[in-house]
């Protein structure tokens, strides 16, 4: 799904922007004086984009107005579902711990991502940790960020996180597998003066 939803994001984004580079464009050549094709919407520098008769032609139809308020209604749902698919975080809530009994426990996420984050602070170099969960309650994932100090080396502390916090989060759930994706940042720091 969210595949899905990143490629409709890319591709409504891309079919906007080109659309918007298109027609400002062309309403900018065409101020500057280049001749339209016939068929285009402006004619010349001091044309309008709705005439006056072009506006109220529909007015005092009966179908007119329900059919603009029902068209804008659809584009505001369809814009407001858009924004709130791309700003809402896919977090998981509760994980499914395996208690070799057969029923199985659940622990809340919350739980989970303040330990992962706590274990992951502790590291050597480490500035800051932030950590989310993901994917699904039966097999839950991880997004880790590490912001590290700037004298350490980025290899050490992704070593350090997987063989230390993120494997005893695995262990610690009794899941057999426990996927993660780390983003790494710098702390930004004064250059030191050399005296």
């Amino acid at each position: 799904m969210r595949a899905v939803l990143r490629t409709v994001n890319r591709v409504l984004l891309g079919v906007v922007g080109l659309l918007l580079v298109v027609l400002g464009g062309s309403v900018l050549a065409v101020g500057l004086g280049v001749r339209p094709p016939s068929w285009w919407i402006h004619h010349g520098r001091h044309d309008v984009l709705l005439s006056q008769a072009e506006r109220t032609r529909w007015r005092d139809e009966g179908w007119w107005w329900p059919t603009v308020i029902a068209v804008l209604a659809v584009v505001v749902l369809l814009a407001l579902w858009w924004l709130a698919a791309v700003l809402r975080r896919r977090r998981l809530a509760e994980v499914l711990v395996d208690t070799g009994d057969g029923e199985g426990a659940l622990l809340r996420g919350r739980a989970l991502v303040d330990v992962l984050t706590a274990d992951a602070n502790r590291l050597d170099g480490v500035a800051h940790a932030h950590a989310t969960l993901t994917g699904r309650r039966e097999a839950p994932g991880a997004h880790v960020w590490l912001r590290l100090d700037p004298d350490v080396d980025p290899g050490t502390a992704l070593h350090d996180l997987t063989a230390e916090s993120l494997t005893r989060a695995r262990e610690s759930t009794g899941l057999a597998k426990f996927p993660a994706e780390v983003r790494l940042a710098a702390v930004k720091h004064r250059a030191e003066r050399v005296t």
